[in-house]
């Protein structure tokens, strides 16, 4: 059992139907980062996506800046940048800024890019991007920890470059590596003793290789001379909650087959399979998804803690399944009934609550007691007071 204290997130791509207005979208999104900050959510992480229709936000750095001005104590992580689209240089300076603006709530999470037709309409060939992200993380750590750095590769050549501005975090803000189906983010992560940020769903088959990506960084990390820590494991999955599983099943109708519709027809992978004619049944049935109540999802998130040996956060996909005022209502319960579960924020109340009742009869006693004390006290000085003389 993990004995971690689970932060909570969410995983913002984001996923918005291409029949909504795009600037309003965009606007919800921000809206959707100060209801959660409101409900002490810790952190959430956006993502980069240039095409396709349905990922809209194109500079997480843009969007961070706008969302920590109206937001006062969640932290804010590229979910991810992806690497082979920057040269690192001007990358890292941009996130030092980004760390600076947001006074240290900046996280760094990087990636290799997962769309494919991102990567083509820029001249990469996508059998390229891990070996790409790798040379360019290697250069972004060494210029964060304020060294000076000249490498050439294929894609960039950096001479004689130093960030001009330390980072506000020292020794540098929190770095972070996605980790889906290959082992390459597990590596890398590894390999410089950052987090992870395991991707692509929380079914059992799904858990169980991030859980093997989890023994891989372990390994690499060790052998790189790093320690590893289970509170620098984030793993994402899908939720969707109401006041009852009913309730729970209508909200995500909403938008749940668009979602679907995106991942079969333009992702690179499809979460729900094409022959799927039922999607929310699959996805509660299959354990891909907790549609349910608050009580499921403390299920839910029991089994992934379980089996996995345990990790740092729960990042909940935003997926816009249900409509907006439904949306905030999942994360209101999530908030108030699923994560103190994990966050004992409740055990000290409930103990303080079971010692009073337990001792009820003799509490409501001993007050009963001090209570009469005071009226047969005041009873007896009334009694021995002098009588005042009648007027003549």
């Amino acid at each position: 059992m993990n004995d971690l204290y689970l932060r909570s997130g969410i995983f913002l791509a984001p996923f918005h139907n291409h029949d909504e207005n795009p600037t309003l979208s965009l606007e919800r999104d921000l809206e959707l980062l100060e209801h959660l900050d409101r409900l002490n959510y810790h952190e959430a992480w956006i993502g980069e996506h240039h095409s396709g229709g349905f990922e809209v936000i194109a500079s997480p750095e843009m969007f961070i800046a706008a969302a920590a001005q109206r937001t006062r104590h969640i932290r804010l992580g590229t979910g991810v940048v992806s690497l082979p689209y920057h040269n690192p240089f001007m990358l890292a300076d941009r996130m030092v800024q980004l760390d600076h603006m947001t006074r240290g709530r900046a996280m760094f999470g990087v990636g290799p890019g997962a769309l494919v037709h991102d990567a083509l309409k820029i001249g990469i060939d996508p059998g390229d991007q891990r070996e790409m992200m790798n040379e360019a993380f290697e250069v972004i750590v060494d210029l964060l920890q304020g060294k000076t750095v000249n490498k050439k590769t294929a894609w960039f050549n950096i001479t004689d470059a130093q960030l001009q501005l330390r980072p506000y975090t020292q020794p540098h803000m929190e770095l972070a590596v996605a980790a889906a189906r290959s082992p390459s983010g597990s590596l890398l992560s590894g390999k410089f003793g950052v987090g992870m940020l395991s991707i692509g769903g929380t079914s059992p088959a799904a858990m169980e290789r991030h859980t093997e990506n989890w023994g891989l960084y372990e390994k690499t990390a060790r052998a790189n001379g790093h320690t590893p820590h289970r509170k620098d494991w984030r793993v994402v999955g899908m939720f969707h909650i109401a006041d009852t599983r009913e309730q729970a099943r209508k909200n995500v109708e909403f938008g749940v087959k668009a979602f679907a519709n995106y991942f079969r027809d333009v992702a690179t992978f499809p979460i729900i399979p094409p022959e799927v004619t039922d999607p929310i049944n699959w996805l509660v049935e299959t354990g891909t998804a907790c549609i349910g109540t608050p009580d499921d999802a403390i299920a839910y998130i029991d089994r992934l803690v379980k089996g996995s040996g345990g990790f740092g956060v729960i990042c909940e996909l935003a997926h816009n399944w249900a409509d907006w005022d439904a949306t905030k209502r999942h994360y209101e319960l999530m908030a108030r009934f699923v994560h103190p579960h994990f966050q004992n924020s409740r055990d000290l109340l409930r103990g303080s609550y079971d010692y009073a009742t337990g001792h009820h009869v003799d509490f409501i006693g001993r007050a009963s007691a001090a209570v009469q004390k005071e009226i047969d006290r005041h009873a007896a000085a009334q009694d021995g007071a002098p009588k005042q003389q009648a007027a003549e």
